[in-house]
């Protein structure tokens, strides 16, 4: 099987006419999407996995840390937002704040931790204390165990936006991942992109140029991890409850199935990766367990035939950078 390692990276040159072009096309797209009566239910869960699988190819696609256990960060802003929310009556938008500051915070502590070590060391450290996590809140009285934080109220955003009405939560769902995307594409493409870029290529090098690159490594694990809470936030009220299922390993997995599905170090890879993965889960639900040895069969033969994932295929195929 091929290792994550040898999948080739991004071309070394960008150019941001074909992202732009890219990103005003899946803009319009999900902006008249209402229109075409897809359901919208749909839409907002593959859009809060995409902007989760964003996140982790932002720390793993352009700096080459392999995390394992990203789903805690998931899962932790959705149980913040989820508390904070329903027993506390914070508003949407300050229970969204409150559950990204949080999977903030654990993502530095975390990430204190976790940078020390490269490779394999590092990907394990994060998978053990994701499980701790998921075990702390398998017995905090607040998550309710396994039962989960269910009825979560959708409220009123900003005392104007009614969040129980499905068109107007779509769009909420769209801008925040649509701000979500461009604070990730605009970091890449920034000085600290490019030094996070070079870290991945060739870490020794980077240092010898003078870059202290644990700082680096640790600021783009905390804006990874920032952005996934961000999703976990944003899920809570499209699903209206906040469970273990978030915080578990398998989780973690997925989000590795969508990044590498769709293309590993691309913009637009692990959007198109979350779609595919989230329309499997829901379309092929009929087959219950089966649905796993599905996707297991599915993923082995997307990866031996689509070694940079379909967007990383696409864009090699007709020369662009996406």
């Amino acid at each position: 099987m091929t290792a994550i390692a040898d999948i080739p990276a991004q071309a070394p040159v960008r150019s941001l006419g074909s992202e732009t072009t890219a990103f005003l096309l899946m803009t319009a797209m999900l902006l008249l999407l209402p229109l075409t009566g897809i359901y919208p239910y749909f839409v907002m869960q593959a859009l809060c996995f995409a902007l989760f699988a964003c996140a982790f190819n932002l720390l793993i696609g352009f700096g080459g840390l392999l995390s394992f256990g990203h789903a805690m960060f998931l899962g932790t802003a959705g149980y913040v937002t989820a508390h904070v929310v329903k027993e506390w009556h914070f508003v949407p938008e300050l229970g969204i704040v409150t559950g990204a500051a949080a999977a903030g915070v654990l993502a530095l502590v975390t990430g204190l931790v976790a940078i020390r070590r490269q490779g394999i060391y590092f990907a394990m450290i994060t998978l053990a204390l994701s499980q701790l996590l998921y075990f702390v809140f398998l017995q905090t009285p607040f998550t309710h165990g396994e039962d989960g934080i269910q009825g979560v109220p959708a409220g009123r955003m900003f005392g104007l936006l009614d969040l129980e009405n499905p068109i107007t939560l779509y769009y909420v769902v769209v801008v925040i991942f649509i701000g979500g995307f461009v604070l990730i594409h605009r970091a890449v493409n920034s000085p600290f992109g490019e030094v996070l870029k070079s870290i991945r290529e060739n870490e020794p090098r980077a240092t010898s140029l003078g870059y202290i690159t644990d700082h680096y490594k640790l600021l783009a694990f905390v804006l990874s991890g920032t952005l996934a809470g961000l999703a976990g936030a944003m899920k809570v009220f499209v699903a209206q409850n906040a469970s273990l299922t978030d915080v578990h390993w398998t989780m973690s997995g997925e989000v590795v199935l969508m990044t590498l599905v769709g293309g590993l170090g691309t913009m637009f890879g692990p959007v198109v990766g979350a779609f595919v993965i989230v329309a499997m889960q829901q379309y092929l639900a009929g087959f219950g367990q089966w649905v796993t040895v599905i996707q297991g069969l599915i993923f082995v033969v997307g990866v031996l035939s689509f070694r940079r994932g379909v967007v990383g295929e696409f864009a090699a195929l007709l020369r662009l950078n996406l």
